[in-house]
């Protein structure tokens, strides 16, 4: 039973912790869990930690040490239910995270309880009473006192022994759908260091740019000021008007002063453009704008305040809170956008109103990590906006979204195909799910 369960969630946390991440695990019972990663380790907080001497010393860390050489993940893996003093541990562990940590804690819900100690009572688990049974409330409430912000919450292992075939189906599919989650053995918390410290980056807007040589001008003009030292980069998609010639008069005109840099996309579809403009972008926030101004540019200060302030570390737009203009988005598009918001909300574990909203804004730093993992979900997204989402959902980021004033466009005609696009964002919507939900 033992040596199935740790591959569950082995197997789980893998989809967070990269081989390149640096991973220790505090107090662990045993080293079958965050030891076996490629840079994983365990540290104990008393000096003579007895879950540690079957571990190489290599593996092991000095809990103190940690202050200084702060990791990017730090697990609690059941370590919970024998802690007194929860939340002081909380607090120390505040101590050891650098912005970026995320602090992942797994715990084992109440209703198997009879259960668990059933099979400490017959040897299949080691004899380790718990003294708390916690319910997510009490450990969300628990975060927030010990400076830690939830990010995720997931429930995982209907069936923690091995059945071929039955136990994979139950456990990787079964185990994440509603209802059925209820009844799951172990809850898991995905929770980041809460940030006090707020300073003034500088922002490189992105603007794909595909047949607008009627907005360029006006874009130009309408994007406020943000940061010190703001730029815009236009990504020009193989315009059949205009649009070329018109960002490269503005980048004539107003280049210097407004610091524009412009380049014609490799590729085609506006993921390419996104993933070129970012590629040249210098500034700490990375932000993108759809050329045809549905979302007005006057909105952009509300993202870039929501993500320096601390409140979130990818901020996406929402077209669906705010009365939209009448001509905005056609009924089916909108059926549409509210299918795939709910879709997606399952599938990634964060709630979403509006998935399909161009703008979209991530720190420079994230975007690199999650660049370097593209793999894992692949590079056919043409649009760039999903392959953002499911990126920052896997690297455990705050996800807040922004609620716009979404515009009629006044010029020029949509690249959206509605349902060739909208096959696509089916499939990568079930290749997602096989990658991060059911697992």
């Amino acid at each position: 039973m033992r040596g199935y369960f740790y591959q569950i969630m082995r197997r789980y946390l893998s989809l967070f912790v990269l081989p390149c991440d640096s991973a220790v695990e505090v107090d662990p019972m045993n080293g079958l869990l965050v030891a076996v990663f490629p840079n994983g380790r365990v540290t104990f907080r008393e000096k003579d930690g007895a879950g540690g001497r079957s571990l190489p010393p290599e593996r092991v860390v000095d809990w103190d040490d940690l202050v200084d050489n702060r990791p990017d993940y730090l697990v609690l893996s059941g370590l919970i239910h024998y802690e007194r003093d929860i939340q002081r541990l909380l607090s120390q562990l505040y101590q050891r995270c650098h912005s970026g940590t995320r602090l992942i804690v797994t715990y084992y819900s109440s209703l198997w309880r009879p259960f668990i100690r059933l099979a400490s009572w017959l040897g299949m688990r080691e004899k380790t009473p718990e003294l708390n049974w916690l319910a997510p409330e009490d450990i969300h409430n628990l975060l927030i006192l010990g400076n830690f912000e939830l990010v995720r919450q997931d429930c995982k292992v209907l069936l923690p022994i091995y059945i071929p075939i039955l136990s994979d189906l139950v456990n990787r599919y079964l185990a994440s759908l509603p209802f059925f989650r209820l009844f799951s053995l172990v809850n898991i918390a995905v929770a980041r260091p809460s940030m006090s410290e707020v300073n003034r980056p500088s922002v490189s807007v992105v603007i794909p740019a595909r047949n607008e040589a009627g907005n360029i001008e006006e874009i130009v003009s309408r994007i406020p000021p943000m940061g010190p030292a703001d730029e815009i980069i236009f990504v020009e998609g193989h315009s059949t008007d205009r649009t070329w010639d018109i960002i490269q008069e503005v980048h004539r005109r107003r280049g210097t002063e407004l610091r524009i840099k412009i380049t014609r996309q490799d590729g085609a579809g506006k993921g390419d453009a996104v993933r070129k403009g970012f590629s040249l972008a210098v500034n700490d926030i990375l932000m993108i704008l759809d050329a045809d101004m549905t979302v007005p540019p006057e909105d952009l200060p509300k993202f870039y305040e929501a993500i320096v302030s601390g409140k979130g570390e990818f901020i996406n737009g929402s077209r669906l809170v705010y009365p939209m203009d009448d001509k905005a988005m056609r009924f089916l598009n909108l059926l549409g956008n509210k299918f795939f918001a709910t879709a997606f909300s399952f599938v990634l574990g964060q709630r979403f109103k509006d998935t399909l909203c161009g703008t979209k804004v991530i720190g420079r730093g994230h975007y690199r990590a999650l660049a370097e993992a593209r793999t894992f979900f692949g590079e056919f997204d043409p649009f760039g906006d999903f392959d953002l989402l499911f990126g920052a959902a896997r690297m455990g980021l705050k996800i807040v979204e922004v609620p716009i004033n979404y515009r009629e466009r006044r010029y020029g005609k949509t690249n959206i195909a509605r349902w060739r696009h909208g096959a696509i964002l089916l499939f990568m919507l079930a290749f997602a799910a096989r990658r991060i939900k059911f697992i």
